[in-house]
């Protein structure tokens, strides 16, 4: 209908469920409507689900989300996706799941990786694939499937990942895109294609991997039997999308060479935009396709940064949440308040965010938590700013990796931890580096998606439209004073773990 406002739907297919948003043609946030699904864990390390909750979880989301804008489907422009990554799911030929997929956070495939290490090398892989060999990636999680559920790898005719599957409920097709493919260890980074070495020395058929394309790329329309699911009109193109750290980057506003960002979430990990995978001599750090093929974006993504403090709060925060929910505020602010009250370097205390173990940039499975440097003068104010600092240490060692090969003079902040000024201005005093904060802090994934179904479509001419859309509305500049303190008390913080590493070491093998 002609003057009816048109709009971009974008799915975020998270781990805790999906997020669908309306987004105008002008890049606004209209309206968003979440439908959770449940997550698995028949064994330790085990973590499933099942995608038949995604596609109701999409169906009733998108049905959902028409309702409560007041739209029809006429109004709906392309339909594009954002999506958890390197998981594993084995469909057959008509794209119907065979086992529930194997998670991101599942580490079953301990002795899968160890074979990969063998037959090819790490240092190998990770020139080829631009990350670590680990039983996180789809690559070592297809081989347990086949190690331990031949009937399901000899049924198999295609590895899915969690957005590739609901694109084929929606068009019939079965593909993938770079940035998701960057995450399963079988694709040559730098070539954009399935590494037939990797193939080779896994033994897994190249026809068990979806068709490559551009993350902008048209899939096809919906069918007649998906619109009826969905609520969509049939024909309604549907745009492939990106991993959701790939859209997290474009919806921060990370679209070309010389912008970083920084996601403080319940993990962390900081990335930016370049023309060439960063290769750390110590793999310290990994890189991901961006959306916009011709970047990549390095990164480092550590495990408990946000989850640091909310351990922290319910294991010794009791007062202040209590205080909290009388008072009608948040218990972090309370918190805040308390770690203020300290001075930089938390009274000599360092706490080690290693609660889950360590991804970047220590890459130790049994890291473990702890605090160090406590007195009889220690307060919960001290302990408090530990771990906001703690955070912020270890972090500093990702920023300093990038940092080396793409100078960062700022850094972008989106997530939940980008609401708490406490924090960032301690990041930026341990940084010393300047801090902005866009419009949109806790949208860039859908948005990043959004952006991609613009662009596939042929709404927007490139991905640097988002600059527009999720423009910087405030600064955050690093005291030069507190330089110098926790540059000391970083120093502590990095001895503190190097010291300690044995002692975890033993404590895991007990």
């Amino acid at each position: 209908m002609r003057g009816q406002k048109r709009y971009i739907l974008a799915h975020d297919l998270g781990t805790s469920g999906n997020k669908a948003t309306l987004y105008d043609e002008a890049g606004a946030l209209c309206s968003s409507v979440l439908c959770e699904y449940p997550t698995y864990y028949p064994h330790d390390r085990f973590v499933e689900q099942d995608p038949l909750d995604w596609w109701r979880a999409v169906c009733d989301s998108t049905k959902g989300l028409m309702e409560k804008a007041g739209i029809g489907p006429e109004a709906i422009l392309c339909v594009c996706f954002s999506a958890q990554m390197m998981g594993c799911l084995p469909v057959d030929g008509q794209g119907a799941p065979l086992r529930r997929m194997i998670l991101w956070a599942d580490t079953r495939a301990q002795a899968q990786e160890r074979r990969m290490i063998a037959r090819v090398g790490m240092e190998r892989g990770y020139r080829i694939t631009g990350h670590r060999l680990s039983a996180s990636y789809s690559a070592a999680k297809l081989m347990w499937v086949r190690d331990h559920e031949p009937e399901v790898f000899s049924r198999t005719a295609k590895m899915l990942h969690a957005k590739e599957y609901i694109i084929h409920c929606l068009t019939g097709e079965f593909v993938t895109e770079y940035s998701d493919a960057s995450g399963t260890n079988l694709m040559d980074i730098e070539k954009k294609q399935w590494s037939q070495e990797m193939l080779d020395a896994l033994e897994i058929p190249r026809a068990m991997l979806p068709d490559l394309h551009r993350s902008c790329d048209i899939a096809g329309g919906v069918t007649r039997e998906a619109a009826e699911a969905t609520g969509l009109l049939a024909g309604t193109p549907v745009v492939i999308g990106g991993g959701d750290g790939s859209c997290a980057c474009v919806g921060a506003g990370v679209a070309r060479p010389g912008r970083a960002y920084n996601v403080m979430g319940s993990s962390s990990w900081i990335s930016l935009a370049s023309r060439q995978p960063l290769f750390d001599g110590q793999m310290r750090t990994f890189n991901w396709v961006h959306l916009d093929e011709s970047l990549y974006t390095p990164c480092g993504t550590m495990q408990a940064a946000g989850y640091s403090y909310s351990w922290f709060r319910d294991a010794l925060g009791q007062e202040e949440i209590q205080k909290a929910a009388q008072q009608g505020v948040s218990a972090y602010s309370l918190l805040d308040a308390l770690a203020e009250a300290s001075s930089p370097g938390a009274g000599g205390v360092i706490y080690l965010p290693y609660l889950l173990g360590e991804r970047s940039p220590r890459w130790d499975h049994s890291a473990r938590g702890a605090f160090i440097g406590m007195g009889v003068s220690t307060t919960k104010g001290d302990l408090a700013r530990a771990v906001l600092e703690g955070v912020g240490y270890n972090l500093k060692i990702i920023r300093d990796i990038l940092g080396r090969e793409f100078p960062m003079e700022k850094l972008i902040m989106i997530g939940g931890g980008a609401k708490g000024r406490t924090w960032l201005r301690i990041l930026a005093d341990i940084w010393q580096t300047e801090l902005t904060l866009p419009r949109y802090r806790e949208e860039a994934t859908s948005m990043g998606a959004a952006v991609c179904g613009g662009v596939g479509i042929g709404l927007y001419d490139n991905y640097a439209v988002v600059e527009k859309m999720n423009p910087d509305e405030e600064i955050i500049t690093p005291d030069p004073a507190n330089a110098a303190a926790y540059e000391r008390a970083f120093a502590r913080f990095d001895e503190a773990y190097e010291a300690l590493k044995p002692v975890f070491w033993r404590m895991t093998e007990t």
